[in-house]
């Protein structure tokens, strides 16, 4: 399969040097981990080690070459990405450590200073723990409700029930991931925004497993807070982003205190940067950032869409081998269109950590546990699965050898 740009599946996977590796012993790297972290392409880790070489200093405070070299690359990283998902405003993307970041950054500045007891917060049985755990503390903390959707047999979100709650209790805020790291399951984000709204609630929404692979228009969808992370969309780790409504982001109050977030600071008191600093506080990862910039424009370059179109052609692929071996049970969406580039399963009776070490004795590397989604597992009735995830460089003959090898692993597990 061709993209728009002209470049094929070969040229794309020749991008990333680690493809080209042995995983061991002389066996070929199959890598079905993306939705943990995605692989690098050579664009990107060439930014990085170029940054490193030829303009490293820190940001925004320095008036020589360096810092002021280092300042417009950071910089220009910010205006990509806002670019990339369609923000409105550069002062709507705050840099922080990962899509967990993001989502406490919400909790702890929009959450600690809004809500009360008697106040509501939705979340669903879907959501990774990155997006629960934040408001179970702040809930311990300060009173309010936590509300979760459940989930249908299909995997989707019981949204009558979503509707009941808006319309019966005092909802403040609706938190929900766009796409299941488990399941796939891709939510209606749009339509539940505006039901949101309606009601009077904000909504945050978890990008971890969207941003990277479909395209993202956070005007488009009217969310208030949308999270994600650098190192699932074919950037570094230790950098991600929160976008937020500038209004919303401008009323709140600082997380972190410390350098860069400060306008004026005396022994009496200090105020505080204009944003997006105000919520940047110290030196920042400049150089994941940077290498961040270089991911987006790699995927602006291939295009989204066809990011989209190829892993929904995957995805089919892989559910419709998938359901060809014996003993072998698959959860979420049975239908690519439905659910991202994920397949979550069970081999009969045996362990998913079984499963994956053999699986990775044939040179194939998956993911085996609750994938820190242990109340969906427990829904499910599974305390683990077995996942396997596809991306941009990931080829239908990838998913013959997943396919072979779980016929492999039956054969010795019995």
């Amino acid at each position: 399969m061709t993209n728009r740009s002209g470049r094929d599946l070969a040229e794309i996977r020749a991008d990333f040097p680690i493809l080209a590796e042995e995983h061991h012993d002389g066996v070929p790297l199959v890598f079905l981990d993306s939705a943990a972290s995605s692989q690098k392409p050579q664009a990107v880790i060439g930014a990085i080690a170029d940054y490193y070489r030829h303009t490293h200093a820190n940001v925004h405070r320095g008036i020589h070459k360096l810092s002021e070299a280092a300042t417009a690359a950071f910089e220009d990283a910010r205006r990509k990405v806002r670019r990339f998902i369609n923000a409105e405003s550069r002062r709507e993307i705050i840099f922080t450590r990962n899509t967990t970041e993001s989502i406490n950054l919400v909790a702890q500045s929009w959450g600690r200073s809004q809500l009360k007891p008697g106040d509501v917060v939705i979340s669903t049985v879907l959501e990774h723990h990155s997006n629960i755990v934040p408001w179970q503390i702040l809930a311990e903390e300060i009173g309010f409700t936590l509300r979760f959707l459940p989930v249908r047999e299909q995997g989707q979100l019981d949204l009558a029930e979503y509707e009941r709650i808006l319309r019966e209790e005092r909802v403040r805020l609706v938190t929900v991931a766009h796409v299941s790291n488990v399941l796939g399951t891709v939510n209606p984000i749009a339509a539940m925004a505006e039901k949101a709204h309606d009601s009077g609630a904000l909504i945050l929404v978890d990008g971890a497993q969207s941003v990277p692979h479909m395209p993202v228009d956070v005007r488009a969808l009217d969310v208030d807070f949308y999270a994600f992370s650098g190192h699932k969309m074919l950037g570094p780790t230790g950098v991600g982003v929160l976008y937020g409504k500038r209004d919303l982001l401008q009323a709140m109050p600082p997380w972190m205190g410390g350098g860069d977030m400060i306008s004026h600071v005396s022994l009496d008191g200090s105020s505080w940067n204009e944003l997006p600093y105000k919520f940047e506080a110290g030196t920042p990862a400049i150089a994941p950032v940077i290498g961040l910039g270089a991911a987006v424009q790699y995927l602006q370059e291939l295009g989204m869409e066809w990011v989209h179109a190829y892993e929904q052609q995957l995805t089919a692929y892989a559910l419709e081998r998938l359901s060809e071996v014996p003993q072998l049970e698959l959860f979420g969406p049975s239908a690519a269109k439905e659910k991202g580039g994920v397949a979550a399963f069970r081999l009969a009776d045996h362990h998913p950590h079984d499963v994956a070490q053999l699986l990775d004795a044939q040179g194939i590397a998956v993911r085996a546990g609750h994938h820190c989604a242990q109340p969906l597992h427990h829904h499910l009735g599974v305390p683990s699965t077995t996942r396997a995830s596809f991306y941009i460089y990931n080829t239908e003959e990838e998913i013959d050898a997943l396919v072979a090898g779980l016929y492999e692993t039956l054969r010795i597990l019995g």
